[in-house]
Order: structure tokens, then sequence, then C-alpha cells
């Protein structure tokens, strides 16, 4: 539920289609879900070897920034378009998690802390947290593409463009994060 790139890819997708955010939970869903189970089998560790993260936050945060231009530029035209119209709402949620470095490093962290945790109850009560996990995530993001849709509907494309606006200014902002970030790590 943190804002992030599928919330802005949700809230731009649910402009036009109020059921983007269900879709894009299902893209997110084909990533997470293996990712959860290769946690789940100690793959974690992984992620902690040199480079690995580092690569990780520099692509995501290239992304990122290639998005939040797009869409900062998509502002000049008449009529906004959805940057990402070429893929289906499914391929960007699946893009988006596997390019934010976030993403990945909570789940090898505090998710595979909750994994193992509700691992601890047997094999069933580690899937009913995946299911759970995800249901959370779907529902969050089908509401987020339902008010864009309904408020692009009623505020009109000027408080289309303010929310498209926002979000290419936090894409933004999070590549330089991301990249700043990596970048300090692989100077360490």
């Amino acid at each position: 539920m943190a804002p992030g790139p599928i919330t802005f890819a949700t809230i731009g997708k649910g402009s036009k289609n109020p059921h983007a955010g269900a879709l894009i939970s299902l893209g997110h869903g084909i990533v997470e879900f293996p990712l959860i189970f290769l946690i789940f089998i100690g793959f974690d560790s992984l992620i902690d070897t040199p480079y690995v993260r580092e690569s990780i936050g520099i692509t995501g945060g290239v992304f990122l920034l290639w998005m939040g231009v797009d869409i900062l530029r998509g502002l000049k035209i008449a009529e906004i378009k959805d940057k990402m119209e070429k893929r289906t709402p499914i391929a960007a949620g699946a893009f988006l998690s596997l390019g934010n470095p976030y993403f990945i490093i909570w789940w090898a962290t505090v998710g595979a802390a909750l994994i193992m945790r509700s691992a601890s109850f047997g094999f069933l009560w580690f899937a009913v947290f995946a299911v759970i996990h995800w249901l959370c995530d779907f529902l969050w993001l089908y509401f987020l593409s339902i008010i864009s849709y309904k408020g692009g509907v009623f505020f009109g494309k000027k408080f289309q463009k303010g929310i498209f606006l926002i979000c290419g200014i936090f894409l933004f902002f999070l590549s330089g994060k991301f990249i700043f970030d990596a970048l300090s790590l692989l100077l360490l």
C-alpha cells in the first residue's frame, strides 16, 4: 500500500479503466508469489550478495526515470495518453514489481521475517499469509483505479493533468533515490 511506481501506474491506467488496478495486481502477483516462495525455500540470501542489490537499484532507478520523464513530456500533449499504453496492466504490474528495488529488498528483509513466522505454523499458514497479503494489494489497487477513473470523469482533464504531474515528479524523485542509494552502497 506504500506509494510507489505501482501506485502511480494504477492511477494512470485507472483514469481510463476502473478495473486496471485489479489487472495490475495480477501482474504484481505473478512476480510476488514466486518471490515469496523462493524466500520461503531460502533464496533471500541471494539478494545480499555483492552488487545484486546495487544492480537492482540502478536498473530500477533508470526505468523509473524514463517513466517519470515520459509522463512529464506527455503533459504537453492536449489529451493525456497513458505512457505505458503498449503494455497491458498485467505487464505493467509485473515489470514495475521487478524494477522496484525496494519491493525486492523489503521481501528479502521484513517480508522474509513474516514468511518465516507464518511458516513456523506450517505450510498451510504460509500459503494463507501469501494469499491474504496479495489480496490486500489487490483490493487497494482496485480501489485506487476506481477512484482514479471516477475522479477523472468527475473533475475532467485539468484534474487528470494535475495528477499526472504529481505522479511524474514523484517517479522522478523515486528514480533519483533508487540510483543514489545504489551508488552509495557501491561506494562504501
